[in-house]
């Protein structure tokens, strides 16, 4: 689970940077009024890693159980570091100066559970300010049921996976463009265009929690950290009445 190091409020990242309900359904031959709707919020930020393990371990666990539910899932803004960059720094040098010695058994251990997902934890790019990328997802979130859902994968498969930096607009737009967003490049220029309502949503969902990924089902179930197929499993049921 990744934890927050401060959590001012959003307008001051709105001066620095001039540093989600959308829905997804599972799909299913058999859908129909018979099946139980799973609600999740899901509170997370796009640099950290344990946010993505989480979101695999999800996909998982709804693949295995879109026979039973269908599920509607929305991605809610957090910032692991508010004060971030706009500009990125070298993303090895930040963790070491962050973590120290520790970052070492950190990344090996994070490269471990990414290959058991068949991915190259990549330790190269550049770390740096999220805001645009959640600017961009919320946009997503108005564009169709699952564009948010997709949007968040393309994301951090480019950011952890293939050293991509998280606030560079060409990758952005590039992200967009592979989900089927229209329009990102026009809403992304506009440096206001998402704010109101990322910041709505930051205090929302997220500003009373100290760490991501977490989510909260059918609104009342919680659950933090990059949980095992198996818990979300579990959850589900619950959720459901089971």
């Amino acid at each position: 689970m990744c934890r927050v190091v401060n959590f001012p409020m959003l307008r001051s990242l709105i001066t620095r940077s001039n540093n989600c309900r959308s829905s997804f359904m599972a799909q299913s031959a058999s859908a129909g009024p018979a099946k139980k709707l799973i609600q999740i919020d899901v509170s997370a930020d796009t640099v950290c890693p344990w946010c993505f393990v989480g979101k695999k371990n999800l996909d998982k666990a709804i693949a295995s159980s879109n026979d039973q539910y269908n599920f509607e899932i929305k991605w809610h803004p957090y910032f692991l570091n508010p004060s971030a960059p706009k500009e990125g720094v070298v993303k090895k040098d930040y963790y070491r100066n962050r973590f120290g010695p520790r970052v070492e058994q950190m990344e090996s251990r994070m490269s471990e559970i990414f290959e058991g997902f068949g991915m190259e934890y990549d330790r190269d790019g550049l770390t740096g300010n999220t805001l645009d990328s959640h600017r961009l997802i919320y946009f997503a979130g108005q564009q169709g049921p699952d564009k948010q859902h997709a949007l968040v994968e393309e994301l951090c498969l480019g950011y952890f996976t293939q050293g991509k930096y998280i606030g560079d607009r060409q990758f952005l737009v590039e992200s967009a463009r592979k989900v089927g967003l229209v329009g990102a490049a026009e809403f992304l220029e506009d440096p206001n265009s998402g704010l109101k309502e990322v910041n709505e949503e930051l205090q929302k969902y997220s500003a009373n929690i100290s760490g991501v990924p977490y989510y909260v089902i059918n609104g009342k179930h919680q659950l933090s950290g990059g949980q095992p197929p198996e818990t979300f499993l579990r959850t589900f049921q619950t959720a459901a009445g089971k």
